[in-house]
């Protein structure tokens, strides 16, 4: 098959995916991985630009105290897209780090997949939980809902991961390098480990299985609110 004509719209999306007009680049490079994905490309095959020189940085704002879920969010989106993330208490702020489209790609999935949960588990809460259950349970079975749902989701990102890899092979060192050294310079950073969590097995299956038809790209497509990116 020739893939010339195809190529040719790749590289006309990455000069967009550069664009300063945020909602514009991330659309762009949305559109890039489908058709890398669609024609079993990989960035190799494309004659790209001169290798990257710096990592970049995306951020959105979250609350300043991040329940175990998000940070598993945060942390599947984060991998599935080769890029860390830093939260900043003080300030609500996630950092999102990676190098070109891939920076963009997941900062707008991890908001769109944040919101898109949030409202899967209030229609749960409202329609499938008696309003006579105690607070405390009904936390219980919101917090279960929300962890079993994020299970799915970030399976299904790795799956993809597997299926479509990000970056070429001779490129992971690369990025690695440039991500770690932008991290570095945030100065000491403290990890947070999760710790075990009571589950709700019912609420956690209903999440499980409604993260099973959670749309993973439509954020990106229909453009989040509240990201910046800041070249580094």
């Amino acid at each position: 098959m020739d893939h010339n004509p195809v190529i040719e719209k790749i590289k006309k999306l990455l000069a967009l995916s550069k664009s300063c007009n945020e909602h514009e680049a991330a659309l762009a490079a949305s559109h890039v991985q489908r058709l890398l994905s669609e024609h079993n490309l990989a960035m190799a095959d494309i004659e790209t630009s001169p290798k990257p020189e710096k990592a970049d940085r995306v951020e959105t704002t979250v609350s300043r105290t991040l329940p175990k879920w998000v940070r598993h969010l945060c942390a599947g989106v984060s991998s599935a897209f080769d890029c860390q993330a830093i939260h900043h208490p003080a300030t609500g702020i996630m950092s999102f780090i990676g190098v070109g489209a891939d920076v963009q790609i997941a900062a707008y999935t991890f908001c769109h997949l944040d919101k898109t949960i949030r409202r899967l588990s209030a229609a749960y809460m409202k329609h499938q939980v008696s309003v006579g259950i105690k607070n405390r349970h009904r936390e219980l079975i919101r917090q279960s809902y929300y962890l079993g749902a994020v299970s799915t989701i970030n399976q299904r990102l790795a799956a993809q991961k597997r299926e479509t890899p990000i970056t070429p092979g001779a490129l992971i060192p690369l990025k690695e390098g440039l991500v770690k050294q932008a991290i570095s310079e945030f100065g000491n950073i403290r990890t947070v480990r999760s710790r075990r969590s009571y589950i709700n097995n019912g609420a956690y299956s209903e999440g499980q299985a409604d993260g099973r038809r959670v749309g993973i790209h439509r954020g990106i497509e229909s453009g989040a609110e509240g990201q910046k990116a800041i070249g580094r």
